[in-house]
C-alpha cells in the first residue's frame, strides 16, 4: 500500500494476535516497525520474524500503561528511525464479562488503564512528532463492544466506548494538521486476548443469548489488513472512521 514504505512505526500489543500480524504486515510494506509488547519474548521473537525476512524493526518491551513506558516507546521510535509516522494503539486486555454491580475497583482500574489511558499516553506522546512531519497516521484498536452494550462485561464496554470517543476527537482536532485517526472494531478474532469466564454470574447470563450472532472467527491477518490500508496513502480521505471488521455481526 502507497505511502508506508521506509515509514516509521510503532504497533502496541504486537507480540501475538492482531498486533503481531499488523506488524509483519507493515514490515512487509517496507515499513521500520517498533514491536511493543508487555512479553519481551514474544516481542524479540517477531522482531527476528521480520529481520529474518530482510525488514527492519526493534523490541520495546514494557506496560504502556505506565508513562516511563511510553517515554521509551516513543524515544526507541525517533533514535531508531528518525521520527514517527504511524501509531497503532492496540494492546489491550479483555475483562470476565462482568456486569456493573460485580466489577471490583481492580478489574475496573486495570481494563481502563490499558485500553484507553494507554492508548491516550501514548498518542500524547507521539503527536509533537507527527505534527513535526505535518503529517501521520493513527490506527486504534475499538471492538465489536465499542458499538453495542451485548459483547462483553462493564469495564471492557465502557474502555472501547472511550477509545471511539479518543479516535473522533484526535481525528476532529489534528485533521488541519495533516494527521489522521481511525479505529477498527474487530468482531470475534483468533487472538491471543483471553477471558477467564466466571462459572456464574449476572453478566455472563445476560450476555449469553447475545454473544452467538458473531459469525466466522476471524484471522488476526484480516484484521491486520484493514490497519495497515487505513494507514496508508490509499485511506487518505479516511479521518474518524470507526470501521468494522466483524463479517456483518454489528449488521445483526
Amino acid at each position: 500500500m502507497s505511502g508506508l514504505e521506509h515509514s516509521s512505526v510503532i504497533v502496541t500489543g504486537a507480540a501475538a494476535g492482531i498486533g503481531r500480524a499488523a506488524a509483519l504486515r507493515f514490515a512487509a510494506e517496507g515499513a521500520r516497525v517498533v514491536v511493543a509488547d508487555l512479553n519481551a519474548e514474544g516481542a524479540e521473537a517477531v522482531v527476528a520474524e521480520i529481520t529474518g525476512s530482510g525488514g527492519t524493526a526493534v523490541a520495546a518491551v514494557g506496560d504502556l500503561s505506565e508513562q516511563a513506558v511510553v517515554d521509551r516507546v516513543t524515544v526507541t521510535a525517533v533514535e531508531s528511525f528518525g521520527g514517527i509516522d504511524v501509531l497503532v494503539n492496540n494492546a489491550g486486555i479483555m475483562d470476565a464479562m462482568t456486569a456493573a454491580a460485580d466489577v471490583t475497583d481492580e478489574e475496573w482500574e486495570r481494563v481502563l488503564r490499558i485500553n484507553l489511558t494507554a492508548p491516550f499516553l501514548l498518542s500524547r506522546a507521539v503527536l509533537p512528532h507527527l505534527l513535526e512531519r505535518g503529517k501521520g497516521a493513527i490506527v486504534n484498536t475499538a471492538s465489536e463492544a465499542a458499538l453495542r452494550g451485548s459483547a462483553a462485561g462493564t469495564a471492557y464496554t465502557v474502555s472501547k466506548h472511550g477509545i471511539v470517543g479518543l479516535t473522533k476527537s484526535l481525528a476532529i482536532m489534528y485533521r488541519d494538521s495533516g494527521i489522521r485517526t481511525n479505529a477498527i472494531a474487530p468482531g470475534a478474532t483468533m487472538t491471543a486476548i483471553a477471558t477467564q469466564l466466571p462459572r456464574e454470574g449476572h453478566g455472563p447470563s445476560a450476555l449469553g443469548p447475545y454473544l452467538g450472532n458473531f459469525g466466522r472467527i476471524s484471522d488476526p491477518t484480516e484484521q491486520a489488513e484493514v490497519i495497515v490500508f487505513l494507514a496508508s496513502d490509499a485511506a487518505s480521505n479516511l479521518n474518524g472512521v470507526i470501521l468494522p471488521v466483524d463479517n456483518g455481526w454489528s449488521a445483526v
